[in-house]
């Protein structure tokens, strides 16, 4: 706060901000006119997780260390594939869902300002191609939860975002040169090596956990998309906040790396969880060489 009792000019122009003009008057600066906090550093790519066992995967696949800014916890390394140097920022959402995951874009954002922003983790298979263990890089995603209930049933308004065609193409090249479906590899804490594909197309993201093979969303999905892969809880909110965000530091690109824990049936449980996780993880450092992380 700051006191003045008056501003004179005889000539020329002059320009006033954040003042009050006359004896006694004073200026109060709030909280939100300060200036944003100074990225801890700066990063090529962002990845969002959201349960611990795909924290821990990605944490351990890309060599990434903990570190914090402000009070936020993350994770940093860089990746050295094919002689270049990418640097990753890693962030855990506080809870499941879109919301949560919203605020996590945020804050990788506005710390790290990453060229691009990775979802990775686990999801639901609900295609005969997506199989438990398998991977899907999806930069396609249908909304699923945006509905009208009437007294003969709940009515569907799917909502459907791509990512920038930067990333599609980015995601094209990768399975140019690894096929398609692509053929992987990852070696396990106990020392057991597993196989499993790597798939692209879209996949749909709702906040609704889905336990059932014939529920009203997986059939909802299919008619909408027949070649939809995967379901999930929190891509919505990756494009939602990709789509909203603005200013000089944008992000310019997404894409989901989702590994098929489940079948989306009355089955569901947590036993391939970190078998998933592992796969995505390992899919997602494959995929960093050709994100378009260099300037626009």
């Amino acid at each position: 706060m700051s006191d003045n009792s008056g501003v004179a000019n005889y000539r020329g122009s002059m320009e006033i901000s954040q003042s009050a003009i006359g004896h006694g008057a004073s200026v109060t600066v709030s909280a939100d006119r300060e200036d944003p906090p100074q990225h801890a550093s700066r990063a090529d790519v962002g990845v969002i997780t959201i349960t611990p066992e795909e924290a821990n995967a990605v944490r351990k696949v890309l060599g990434l260390q903990p570190t914090r800014s402000g009070d936020l916890p993350f994770y940093e390394g860089t990746v050295h594939i094919r002689d270049t140097a990418t640097r990753i920022a890693a962030f855990r959402a506080l809870s499941q869902g879109q919301r949560s995951t919203v605020m996590a874009f945020n804050h990788l954002r506005r710390h790290y300002n990453p060229a691009v922003i990775v979802l990775t983790g686990i999801g639901g298979g609900i295609h005969a191609n997506a199989a438990i263990g398998d991977v899907v890089v999806a930069t396609r995603v249908v909304y699923y939860d945006l509905r009208k209930e009437t007294p003969d049933g709940t009515r569907r308004r799917g909502e459907e975002r791509e990512a920038p065609s930067a990333m599609g193409h980015a995601v094209n090249m990768f399975f140019t040169d690894h096929g398609e479906p692509a053929t992987f590899q990852a070696t396990h804490d106990d020392g057991n090596t597993h196989n499993f594909l790597v798939h692209t197309g879209p996949i749909g993201s709702g906040e609704t956990v889905i336990a059932d093979a014939e529920s009203e969303i997986v059939h909802y999905l299919k008619a909408y998309n027949d070649k939809v892969l995967a379901v999930e809880m929190e891509a919505g909110g990756l494009t939602q906040a990709f789509h909203e965000q603005d200013g000089p530091q944008a992000v310019r690109g997404w894409a989901v790396v989702r590994g098929i824990s489940d079948d989306a049936s009355e089955g569901k449980n947590d036993a391939c969880h970190d078998i998933a996780a592992r796969h995505a993880a390992t899919v997602l450092r494959s995929l960093i060489p050709y994100l378009p992380v260099g300037s626009p």
